[in-house]
């Protein structure tokens, strides 16, 4: 089906005012300021967007797909995430992982729920291995199921600083972060080594002795959850001016924790002067979020929510920043990094994931591979020219 979306208000990531488009075929075959008349035997469908803000779906480049969790036993193991948990929180394209359980969860498994979210409209991709270093592989190595696993385009979430990881060293995190990078230069894709930072004191130390003693390049390394701690954050600036891009998780932080929310360290980042493009937000969605004693026991537990970015975009929002300022580190710049083509913008050829929101800032309508999601669409469509 064509569709005609008239009276958008367009962030493409970048602001371009009021426009038309026209989407078919799962793209956006135009852009412009006023959309071009269609024969009447295409019925294309007619939209009138009333002036709303339309952004490019999120991407979410953190999300346990088959659940997480099981820190605290078997019982504390987190369900698969639905369609539609996505879908309500303006996310259109993810990459799945494993974590802490890389055991009882395995790649293949990943792999399926994948290929089945594909199945159902989202884009999606997935880390190949999980915390543990011998990584958890399909063809038994992280280069050869980069090279021959259609949704694979990297490594992770390796853990790194943590009690719960397999206490990687230095020749491990080496021999990853290449298997991953040649195996992206023989595919076209990310290639990256996706790193789950731990509250350890190490912090980022091993990301800067394989900078230093190698001749990867910085973009190979992605390390995550780097707002947990306020002196990580401050490390992760110093990585990001060497060349690598950092994620922030939009977990819940408490007031007084030593910790910074992902819009404050959003805003943090951009008002730095750091290359813009090399920070995103991702959510740890279907991701345990436990918290441990001193003996490494879990104390409390929360899980992580999709619905956890487009909050942190609404709260930068509502903090009075331009929403093209803050938009491409839940859009593009994962996109970009991420060698995703079609995703994270809005532009003649790309994909037709769309984002509706509401004055406040609330997504309200949802649209996959040019196709309305369910419950996502309040007003009646109108054939074109009917």
């Amino acid at each position: 089906m064509l569709s005609i979306l008239r009276n958008a208000t367009v962030y493409a990531p970048q602001a371009l005012g009021r426009q038309d488009l026209v989407v078919g075929g799962g793209r956006i075959l135009w852009l412009g300021p006023s959309a071009p008349r269609l024969p009447r035997e295409l019925l294309a469908v007619d939209r009138d967007l009333e002036g709303r803000r339309l952004i490019p779906g999120l991407v979410d480049c953190h999300v346990h797909v088959t659940g997480g969790g099981g820190e605290a036993g078997f019982a504390s193991r987190v369900p698969p995430l639905g369609l539609r948990r996505f879908t309500e929180a303006g996310v259109t394209s993810v990459v799945g992982l494993l974590g802490t359980d890389d055991t009882a969860r395995s790649t293949a498994e990943l792999l399926a729920t994948t290929r089945a979210l594909c199945e159902q409209g989202m884009s999606a991709w997935c880390w190949t291995g999980g915390y543990h270093v011998p990584p958890a592989t399909l063809t038994g190595s992280v280069r050869g199921d980069i090279v021959h696993l259609d949704r694979v385009i990297g490594v992770g979430e390796v853990a790194v600083s943590d009690h719960r990881s397999s206490q990687p060293t230095l020749d491990e995190i080496l021999r990853l972060a290449a298997d991953a990078h040649v195996g992206g230069m023989m595919t076209g894709k990310a290639g990256v080594l996706h790193l789950h930072v731990g509250d350890g004191e190490r912090g980022l130390e091993l990301v800067w002795s394989a900078l230093e003693s190698s001749e990867l390049p910085a973009r190979v390394f992605h390390p995550t959850h780097v707002n947990r701690r306020k002196a990580l954050f401050d490390e992760a600036l110093s990585l990001a001016e060497r060349g690598c891009t950092v994620d922030v998780t939009a977990f819940p932080v408490a007031e007084g924790e030593d910790a910074w929310s992902a819009d404050e360290a959003l805003l943090r980042y951009l008002d730095s002067g750091l290359p813009p493009e090399r920070i995103t937000v991702s959510s740890d969605g279907g991701g345990g979020l436990p918290v441990f004693d001193a003996a490494g026991r879990v104390a409390s537990m929360d899980v992580g929510r999709p619905a956890a970015l487009s909050a942190c975009l609404r709260r930068l929002l509502v903090r009075g920043r331009p929403l093209e300022q803050v938009l491409p580190a839940f859009s593009s710049n994962v996109a970009a990094h991420l060698r995703l083509p079609g995703k994270g913008r809005i532009a003649a050829g790309a994909d037709a994931d769309l984002v509706v929101l509401a004055e406040g800032g609330e997504v309200t309508e949802v649209m996959l591979g040019g196709a309305w999601q369910q419950g996502s669409e309040r007003e009646s469509l109108t054939p074109h020219n009917a």
